[in-house]
């Protein structure tokens, strides 16, 4: 039955049916724009974890045919993935950093402030990494801007 302005309840129900779904890819390659992992241990398999995550969320992308941007962020005592004078992983973070060219490691400035007054030294960083003022304030520019959240 068609109404009195032209539309048949079917023809709602399919329009209604593409713009949802529509939305909903919209939302999902929104998503799949980037993915947020923070570190905030200095425990070994923690760190390791996040390299872990950074690796298999690339590939899953890949296969999908998706280009993924990948930021770790180290916070607190997460630091530590990031120093150059403590990280067990100086290999495996510069081997993984050359082969997926959209992942960034960022390091909290304000953590890294903290721990050299309370050891009385210059902090080195790792190839690659960088600084940000403040590590949890980047995760959440981050996901304002409809970044994915992991904690690893």
């Amino acid at each position: 039955m068609i109404s009195a302005n032209g539309w048949s309840r079917r023809g709602l129900l399919a329009g209604t049916a593409i713009l949802t779904a529509g939305g909903a890819a919209a939302r999902e390659d929104r998503l799949a724009d980037g993915v947020v992992i923070l570190i905030d241990s200095n425990e070994p398999y923690v760190m390791g974890h996040a390299i872990s995550y950074s690796a298999n969320l690339a590939k899953h992308f890949a296969d999908k045919g998706a280009r993924l941007l990948i930021e770790v962020v180290a916070n607190g005592k997460g630091i530590d993935v990031f120093r150059a004078d403590k990280t067990p992983l100086v290999e495996p973070l510069a081997t993984l950093r050359q082969s997926l060219p959209n992942l960034t490691y960022s390091m909290c400035a304000s953590s890294k402030a903290i721990a050299e007054a309370k050891e009385q030294i210059s902090i080195p960083l790792i190839a690659g990494a960088s600084l940000v003022p403040f590590g949890i304030g980047r995760v959440v520019d981050l996901q304002l801007k409809g970044w994915a959240y992991i904690h690893a």
